[in-house]
């Protein structure tokens, strides 16, 4: 079976990212490893990833490897400073599962938006009763290197389309 509309996509890959600064392009370097023993699932259609992914990957079947480079323009574009946003500390409290060390500056705080839908933000600076956090994706501004196998392809239950993209966060979990 080809990779084609809602088709369950079963991938192992590295992912490597690089970034062009003043046209001088840095060495890539590894930020995830998905391996047999934890391959990355998602919906072709539907996975929320960047379309050039899932356009590079469609009509490719079971077996085939990949190799390919998606440009920041492509990929999660370029940091924008909107996102940078100060918020009250007393908003993440212990009461709604928030430790001290959680808000230290360079961690990512797991959030959720006004839907329901899990979304995450790095704390850049500690302002004392504030918190500048930023809501930029964490590969914005960077090329992203993929490379990789389909491990399988096979039709999505009515289940797992029910879902949508939730199921690789579901089997994150498990």
């Amino acid at each position: 079976m080809k990779i084609t509309e809602n088709a369950m996509v079963g991938l192992t890959y590295e992912l490597k990212v690089s970034k062009d600064a003043d046209d001088i392009e840095s060495a890539p370097f590894s930020v995830e490893i998905r391996d047999e023993e934890d391959p990355f699932y998602f919906i072709f259609g539907q996975s929320g990833l960047p379309e050039k992914f899932e356009e590079l990957l469609a009509e490719k079947s079971q077996g085939d490897e990949f190799s390919f480079i998606i440009k920041v323009e492509e990929a999660y574009g370029t940091a924008s400073e909107e996102l940078l946003i100060t918020l009250p500390k007393s908003q993440f409290s212990t009461e709604q599962g928030f430790s001290k060390e959680m808000l230290e500056e360079g961690n990512f705080l797991p959030l959720m938006d006004e839907n329901g839908y899990p979304m995450q933000a790095k704390v850049i600076k500690d302002l004392g009763e504030d918190l500048l956090l930023d809501f930029n994706h964490p590969l914005v501004d960077f090329d992203l290197h993929f490379e990789g196998s389909v491990l399988e392809v096979r039709e999505a239950t009515e289940d797992e389309l029910s879902q949508g993209n939730k199921y690789e966060e579901d089997e994150a979990e498990d």
